[in-house]
């Protein structure tokens, strides 16, 4: 695509507590690239995850620009926002929200209920996407019989089930042992560079935070600093879903 995936500019972001406006994001503005792998570090209330919020269409900003795939999200009306949130983003949560009484491949599946597709279909592309993270052999085991390494690892199965523009990840390690942790984020820079995918990772895990390869720190509500790194040299996300 022509520009870059993520584009803001100017954006803000209020709260209100009681009688009292609290600011949160002031006049944030800057670019994400196709096939990024951006880690937003901050202090607890900096608006990191306010700010991912509003990157995947979960929340609105008061004002500004904000566009995803050459989509002004700030345009569209709720009914609008949820179908085109079902269509580009791929969510990974700190505590994988996985359905107990669901099986992995169950749990994958979800997400397209939303869509056309044949029963399947749906678990032919739950199964693809299990094997992707490692884990054709547990499909049918449910959440308690996995581990907290394996059970982020299907919930990164579900992120990706629906080929997503976008992948956002709100401190995916967060609930982890390191070895479990430091498997996740292999996992994510191989989805990244492999399949060329867009990931925007919430952390305060520096060792997290330096699988990304550019890093962007909040404070207050203020952007105070970005380190990059080259792009991984890969094919673009729409090659990558063509050639699946």
């Amino acid at each position: 695509m022509n520009g870059p995936l993520v584009r803001l500019r100017d954006v803000h972001k209020s709260y209100r507590r009681g009688a009292q406006l609290v600011p949160v994001l002031a006049g944030i503005g800057f670019d994400i690239a196709e096939g990024e792998f951006l880690a937003l570090m901050g202090p607890s209330g900096s608006g990191k995850s306010t700010l991912l919020n509003l990157i995947a269409g979960i929340d609105r900003a008061d004002s500004g620009e904000l566009a995803v795939a050459g989509e002004n999200i700030m345009a569209l009306d709720e009914a609008a926002l949820a179908d085109w949130r079902a269509r580009n983003i791929g969510f990974i949560f700190q505590f994988y929200n996985l359905m107990p009484v669901l099986d992995a491949r169950e749990n994958v599946e979800l997400p397209l209920l939303l869509t056309a597709l044949s029963g399947r279909e749906r678990r032919q592309r739950a199964e693809f996407a299990l094997a992707m993270v490692g884990l054709a052999d547990r499909m049918d085991h449910k959440p308690a019989e996995l581990s907290g390494g394996q059970q982020q690892r299907v919930a990164i199965a579900r992120a990706l089930v629906t080929d997503p523009t976008l992948i956002v990840a709100d401190e995916p390690t967060g609930d982890l042992d390191r070895e479990s942790a430091e498997a996740v984020l292999k996992l994510l820079q191989r989805l990244n560079r492999e399949v060329g995918k867009t990931i925007v990772m919430v952390t305060h895990d520096q060792r997290a935070a330096e699988a990304a390869h550019a890093i962007m720190h909040l404070e207050k509500g203020e952007l105070r600093g970005k380190l990059s790194g080259p792009l991984p040299e890969t094919m673009s996300a729409c090659e990558a879903g063509r050639d699946r």
